[in-house]
């Protein structure tokens, strides 16, 4: 790879990182919002990189260079070896590929295709919970909800309205369907899905993003870890999906 192209890709690389974090908001399929800063720095620095590649590639050949009698002694060139270190190994044309797709490519977003194809997010043990507010129906995530129901020795949730916002996600072949969000830790490659199964309502075409509303969906003993995470839904209202998406944030209204 030849020095002009080591320049355009730095560029593209960097124009895309800024494309996909800073002007756009692209980069919340892969990274928590968390890490934007960081991106973009990155897309920043990769940009002054290749200005000052091409910089130093335009600046005159010294004296003795330029008349074919300087003492580099060919070491930018051969190692003695009959290696030339003068360029880039082909296999960089591959980082092409990326540089370009976050410019003119925008991968899908995970969703009802990742979450239908993996175990639910496990929900961290909770001993201790605040008593539900008076208002109804109750916002909760679907996290808290699911707490609520399986570990909530209390039982408040039982009966109580509440409304959640997903999407949806399919359940071929059984009754009802899921209310589900993904959760970044990091990043895509550690995404995992909390569901809610959804009883008494059609569902939408998956990826749908919906608001519901509803009670509990009695099974098992409420309380503990046989009560399912189901709702029975009174209403269930289409929403905008949110810019963040992968966390499992309150309602949207």
């Amino acid at each position: 790879m030849k020095r002009p192209l080591q320049v355009t890709l730095l560029v593209l690389s960097g124009l895309g990182l800024l494309h996909a974090s800073l002007f756009t908001d692209l980069s919340l399929r892969f990274v928590k919002e968390g890490m934007r800063p960081i991106l973009v720095a990155s897309g920043v620095l990769l940009l002054v990189l290749g200005v000052a590649e091409a910089w130093s590639s335009q600046k005159p050949v010294s004296g003795d260079d330029a008349d074919g009698h300087g003492h580099g002694h060919g070491h930018d060139q051969d190692d003695g070896h009959g290696h030339d270190h003068s360029t880039v190994p082909r296999i960089a044309w591959l980082l092409f590929l990326p540089a370009l797709s976050l410019l003119f490519y925008a991968p899908p977003a995970l969703g009802a295709y990742t979450a239908a194809r993996e175990a639910p997010k496990a929900i961290a043990e909770q001993r201790y919970f605040d008593p539900l507010p008076a208002t109804s129906p109750i916002p909760l995530t679907l996290t808290q909800f699911t707490s609520r129901v399986q570990q909530d020795h209390k039982r408040d949730i039982g009966g109580r309205s509440v409304r959640m916002t997903g999407f949806v996600t399919p359940d071929k072949g059984a009754d009802g369907w899921y209310l589900t969000r993904i959760i970044f830790t990091c990043c895509a490659a550690d995404a995992q899905s909390v569901k809610v199964r959804i009883h008494g309502a059609a569902a939408l075409p998956a990826n749908t993003w919906v608001t519901v509303t509803g009670t509990w969906h009695p099974g098992g003993t409420l309380g503990t870890s046989s009560a399912p995470a189901a709702l029975d839904a009174r209403t269930v209202k289409k929403v905008a999906k949110p810019v963040n998406a992968y966390t499992d944030a309150l309602p949207l209204f």
